[in-house]
């Protein structure tokens, strides 16, 4: 029932949308309210439930539960872990973002295989997704947090360095870079906002709301999945998941958003 009412929520707000759009009026301001009209009924809360019930049940070859990762602020601590992240971890000696170091904890902890954790990370609508959510549950424990991903470590300020390259790096068949739709104010595609990610206050916006729940899809999605649509959408070869040039290009993102309060999960059209 809650998620007919979800659906039909999202139709009849679209509409107003349209309608809107038609009209003259601002498209934007009236997909902020549709977002508005379903953030108390957010559906990433289901997911979060299924990740923290994922994360206190033993599993794996080890048969152990999660609730010894250390997600950097201790072993077991979740709350305001996700504001906190890329960050260094020296049991790695890797900068590593939340979907990368829930894996190496899956690893040390509870004994799966690294390789087979990364063949199959995003949902679908016939497949759920483990690590999808895990995320959804510890990104929710740093809602209403401020950003503070830390940067001292020479290894926190080289992945920033290297994300920032990317970010502008321009390739592929369309000479596209993520700059070319994120460095710049007041531009859209569709009906969708491109936020400018060259700007703290861009940064700051677009980075605390995701990970998110995509009415679209049905689906919660993950920061990795994002990026990964990014690069579809550049045309780009289909990145590892969990690399190291996804990890510093969130640890370029996500130091940028330093500051502001996390609002995640968020929810998107």
């Amino acid at each position: 029932m809650k998620g007919r009412l979800l659906i039909s929520a999202a139709v009849v707000s679209l509409g107003m949308a349209g309608m809107a759009w038609s009209q003259g009026n601002s498209a934007t301001a009236e997909i902020e309210k549709y977002r508005e009209m379903l953030g108390d009924g957010n559906p990433a809360e289901l997911f979060e439930m299924d990740g923290e019930a994922l994360w206190a049940t033993a599993r794996g070859p080890k048969n152990a539960s999660l609730q010894k990762c250390d997600l950097g602020l201790g072993a077991g601590v979740v709350k305001g872990a996700y504001a906190q992240m890329p960050r260094y971890f020296a049991d790695s000696d890797k900068v590593e973002d939340l979907e990368s170091r829930l894996m190496t904890c899956m690893v040390k902890l509870q004994g799966f295989d690294r390789a087979e954790l990364s063949k199959k990370p995003f949902g679908t609508a016939n497949y759920k997704s483990d690590m999808e959510a895990l995320v959804a549950y510890v990104v929710g424990q740093s809602r209403g947090m401020p950003m503070a991903v830390p940067t001292a470590h020479p290894k926190e300020k080289a992945a920033f360095e290297l994300g920032k390259q990317i970010f502008f790096y321009r390739a592929g068949p369309y000479d596209f870079s993520c700059a070319t739709c994120h460095a710049m104010t007041d531009a859209r595609i569709r009906m969708q906002d491109l936020p400018d990610l060259t700007s703290p206050a861009g940064s700051q916006r677009a980075y605390t709301s995701w990970p998110a729940y995509r009415v679209s899809q049905s689906l919660f999605r993950s920061f990795q999945w994002r990026l990964n649509d990014c690069f579809r959408q550049q045309r780009f070869p289909e990145p590892t998941y969990a690399s190291e040039s996804t990890i510093a290009l969130t640890s370029y993102l996500a130091t940028m958003a330093n500051g502001a309060t996390y609002q995640g999960p968020g929810i998107k059209r």
